[in-house]
């Protein structure tokens, strides 16, 4: 496609992306008005200053990031074909981790498509396009998806606060559904055992967080004959999947009422029994049960991120500390818990230390048994290290 139009660093900043950077920043571009007045994610030959290609990127000219790589070829050519291509590796991979087909299909850059998630539930297929360019390729994107997974739905959940930054619309839609699909009702989804309920229209996210998949397990293992606490429990994941494990009693925690539902759903559809909700901030009924001498031999808290862009860090970082500190004091002698953030903007070292900080102020310590960040379907880019998000401590408790 040499009829691109032409995105030209600026001198001296072309190492980097050179070196396997997916990404290049509106600073290392040489914003002339042309490149200014291209349309946000389309795509572009972008070369180094001294006029050497360096492939095709996507590009908005609005954003911070400003190119994401496509190919490191700059006459490739970017339709249904190419993305179909892609898919299809993807695809297989997950076949090999996974026995059933529920999983995260597609994790952004990680996968080749930069700003793209795709979770699938069995024949629905739940869609991200949070770049303009992967919003710019929709129309081959689902023709790829169509073609490659073959599924009965495909809903777009196009409300991630990170299109706002791309400059594009929030809104969620159904894409595309064969008769007889009906997208009101939750969909089951299977996951280390158990069986769960995802709403895909009105769900968080896509409706799922399959990143805490080996999580969950691993927390499951130290549940056998105790009371388990899941907080912030959204649709019972932690807490179900250790009454499949042993737990004698379980005790759900959200603000949701929708999200406690589904919990206690999915306990049902399982066979778990002793199964009960709390409604409420995770903190405060923590906070509750502690005054009340309640004790747990394994308690979960897996909070929404507290941390939703630099600026929120020192404030987030209190926050982790303190629901750290509550979950700690509700933990019985010798039993587990469990802390995760999924904040990007938190690293594993600040969260480490105000996991260090809350157990002081709650007078515990124990030892660190498991450190991890998201399953296999959520690859990291290997330029990218930032995009491990997710982490999740284990730790047994004195």
């Amino acid at each position: 496609m040499t009829d691109l139009p032409l995105v030209r660093l600026q001198e001296g900043r072309e190492r980097r992306v050179r070196n396997g950077h997916p990404w290049i920043y509106s600073n290392e571009i040489q914003m002339t008005p042309a490149v200014k007045a291209l349309p946000p994610g389309g795509l572009v030959r972008v070369e180094d200053a001294q006029g050497t290609a360096l492939g095709t990127f996507g590009f908005n000219p609005h954003t911070l990031i400003a190119a994401r790589v496509m190919s490191r070829d700059p006459r490739v050519t970017v339709d249904t074909g190419l993305l179909a291509t892609r898919l299809r590796r993807a695809l297989d991979l997950r076949q090999r981790l996974f026995p059933t087909p529920h999983y995260r299909l597609i994790h952004a850059e990680a996968d080749g498509f930069p700003g793209l998630v795709v979770d699938r539930y069995g024949d629905i297929l739940s869609v991200q396009l949070n770049t303009a360019m992967m919003e710019a390729l929709r129309a081959p994107l689902l023709a790829a998806l169509r073609e490659v997974v073959q599924p009965r739905a495909i809903v777009l959940r196009n409300d991630s606060p990170s299109r706002t930054l791309e400059g594009l619309e929030l809104g969620s839609e159904t894409a595309f559904a064969e008769d007889g699909v009906d997208l009101t009702q939750p969909v089951e989804i299977l996951e280390n055992g158990g069986r769960f309920l995802v709403d895909v229209l009105e769900g968080q996210k896509t409706g799922w967080f399959y990143d805490q998949r080996d999580n969950r397990a691993a927390a499951a293992r130290m549940a056998g004959g105790g009371r388990v606490l899941d907080v912030y429990t959204y649709a019972g994941g932690f807490g179900v999947q250790a009454g499949l494990a042993g737990a004698t009693q379980i005790v759900l925690v959200d603000r949701s009422r929708p999200a406690l539902d589904r919990g206690l759903a999915a306990a049902e559809l399982n066979g778990v029994k002793n199964v009960s909700a709390m409604q409420g901030d995770g903190v405060f009924v923590m906070d509750q049960l502690a005054g009340d001498k309640e004790r747990f031999d394994l308690v979960i808290a897996d909070p929404p991120a507290f941390v939703k862009s630099k600026k929120d860090l020192n404030v987030g970082l209190r926050g982790y500390r303190k629901m750290i500190r509550a979950a700690a004091s509700v933990v019985a002698p010798g039993g587990s818990l469990l802390v995760a953030s999924c904040s990007h903007a938190v690293d594993m070292e600040a969260f480490t230390n105000e996991m260090r900080a809350g157990l002081a102020k709650a007078g515990r310590s124990g030892r660190i048994l498991r450190q991890a960040g998201a399953g296999a379907d959520h690859p990291v880019h290997p330029f990218l290290p930032e995009s491990a998000y997710l982490k999740a401590i284990l730790l047994q408790l004195d």
